[in-house]
């Protein structure tokens, strides 16, 4: 299954060493597309826990508590960080 991934905000330059869709077995899950994501980071790096959690449309929380759902072939999945500033 495919899943399409946006990093927006503060952390928008972590996305760089991201791409742009994961391949996830079927029946994969919102916590598995997680893991995956912070395994393809470099050493030491982590999005904030703060970033809110979007899929397919739907808000489903922050990286540090979300409601975990079960993937579609083709969903978005966006991973949007904080901004601070005025």
């Amino acid at each position: 299954m495919k899943l399409r991934i946006a990093v927006t905000g503060r952390s928008y330059h972590q996305a760089d060493v991201l791409p742009g869709e994961l391949t996830l077995a079927e029946g994969a899950t919102l916590v598995d597309a997680i893991r995956q994501i912070a395994g393809l980071l470099p050493d030491q790096q982590t999005l904030p826990p703060a970033c809110l959690v979007s899929l397919a449309g739907r808000h489903l929380g922050t990286l540090g508590s979300y409601e975990n759902a079960k993937l579609h072939d083709g969903d978005e999945l966006v991973l949007i960080a904080p901004v601070a500033g005025g």
